[in-house]
């Protein structure tokens, strides 16, 4: 053998050798690429998903603050609507005259009087234009005297002198107790709950 075939087969082997390395690089890289392209798309949907997961979660904030929202505002309209019909029914205390209002004085003095049996000295207050009307009706009750104005709706705040006892059956105060008593009776009625 000549020591050209020798060269040519080394060269042929080389040669050989060369084209496996490559196809082996080639394969190795499109490995490479396939595991890459797997992994980006593996990584894109868990970002999908990561987004849609976010997405959701924002939207059932949003949905959850606006439902919250949305009844703080329902309430706060029933409140207003409540304190309307409050007002108006102090406006129609306000406005009693005549018999009714006279009636109703009587009425919560009429409750007071057994606080005081024995007392020298009561002093009745109340409403600035009522004097003349509780003035009138204390003429029944001895040791009563009209002791000036009280800020309310009207009726009567009594005291002792003696026993430092207070009744306050003003207007204002027995409303306050009906409205707590039937405010739930109030709302159904006025919101059809």
């Amino acid at each position: 053998m000549s020591l050209d075939n020798v060269v040519e087969d080394i060269r042929d082997e080389a040669r050989a050798r060369a084209e496996e390395i490559r196809q082996q690089g080639e394969r190795r890289a499109e490995e490479i690429v396939e595991a890459a392209e797997t992994d980006a798309e593996e990584l894109l949907e868990a970002r999908k998903a990561d987004v849609e997961r976010q997405i959701e979660q924002e939207r059932e904030q949003a949905l959850s603050s606006a439902k919250l929202e949305a009844k703080q505002e329902r309430l706060e309209a029933r409140r207003d609507v409540l304190e309307d019909v409050r007002s108006q029914v102090e406006d129609e205390l306000v406005e009693l005259s005549g018999d009714r209002r006279e009636a109703l004085t009587r009425s919560l003095l009429e409750d007071a009087v057994p606080e005081f049996e024995g007392e020298e000295s009561v002093a009745v207050y109340g409403r600035a234009s009522d004097e003349e009307l509780i003035e009138d009706l204390l003429d029944d009750h001895d040791n009563f005297e009209y002791a000036g104005e009280y800020e309310c709706l009207g009726g009567v705040v009594v005291e002792g002198t003696d026993s430092r006892v207070r009744v306050n059956n003003t207007f204002d105060s027995v409303l306050e107790g009906v409205w707590e008593d039937n405010l739930k009776n109030v709302s159904e009625l006025l919101f059809n709950q």
